[in-house]
């Protein structure tokens, strides 16, 4: 039988609220309060109809599936800097245990409705990217901020290299997330921060090499290469920026980061 369903590439995206099980019951009332609040203006000045999403909220979290005449690069670009605005508005005057810090992943593809929300590859792969190890230590280590983003290498390529709205490609840092049968790049994005700045959040469990510059597909260097500084015949170099646990955290001009987390079940 023939499903008289279509099929939609739709963009995808989930906020999740930082350490949220740790509030009490009048806290996370709060906390989920504020995430609406904060989402519905971000919304607002991006000149976004939020009442268009169709929204599935989990407590902590929100999943959105957004319309499809959404604006890719306005979600990925004015609505990000918005968020993060408005984030700073709300912890301005709050001590720093009482911030409400965000984690937002965003991915595009099929999404249909389905009995409980919706069914598909794309709310897998928005909810294995918001749950990436190395973004929840991004967020916790990165105090002068209180929002992180990882968007997938679709929309990075999509939209990102795109570079309208304000998007600069060079902001994202690359990841491998590799959790049970997920296994894909995302990009993180921290608003205000350069890559570079966000030093100390690998690990020992992590295996971080310098990615290959934008559409550049040459091997990842060997980790011999990668310690020190060397310089190729073209003359571009590579800088250490910071070795964790014995993993070189690297940067090289005009390249993304690349780490690889893997996840366990």
């Amino acid at each position: 039988m023939t499903s008289n369903l279509s099929i939609s590439r739709l963009l995808c995206l989930a906020t999740d609220v930082e350490q949220y099980s740790r509030l009490d019951t009048p806290q996370q009332e709060c906390a989920q309060a504020d995430l609406l609040d904060i989402l519905d203006r971000a919304a607002a000045r991006s000149g976004i109809d939020r009442s268009r999403w169709v929204r599935q909220a989990q407590g902590d979290q929100e999943f959105a599936v957004l319309p499809p005449d959404t604006h890719e690069s306005v979600i990925v670009g004015d609505f990000v800097r918005h968020l993060a605005g408005c984030l700073a508005e709300r912890n301005a005057n709050v001590p720093t245990r009482d911030r409400l810090r965000l984690r937002m992943a965003v991915h595009v593809g099929v999404a249909r409705p389905a009995a409980l929300g919706h069914a598909g590859q794309t709310p897998i792969a928005v909810a294995r990217l918001l749950d990436a190890p190395v973004l929840k230590r991004v967020l916790a280590q990165t105090r002068t901020t209180d929002l992180v983003v990882i968007v997938s290498d679709s929309v990075f390529q999509d939209v990102v290299r795109l570079r309208e709205n304000g998007l600069d490609p060079e902001q994202y840092t690359r990841i491998t997330v590799r959790a049970k049968e997920f296994d894909s790049h995302g990009w993180v994005h921290v608003p205000e921060h350069r890559p570079a700045e966000l030093r100390g959040f690998a690990t020992e469990d992590d295996v971080a090499t310098a990615a290959p510059g934008i559409g550049d597909e040459r091997r990842p260097r060997a980790a011999s290469e990668r310690r020190g500084s060397r310089s190729s015949g073209e003359g571009t170099h590579v800088h250490q920026i910071k070795d964790v646990g014995g993993v070189t955290f690297g940067d090289r001009s005009h390249a993304a980061h690349n780490i690889t987390i893997n996840e366990r079940d």
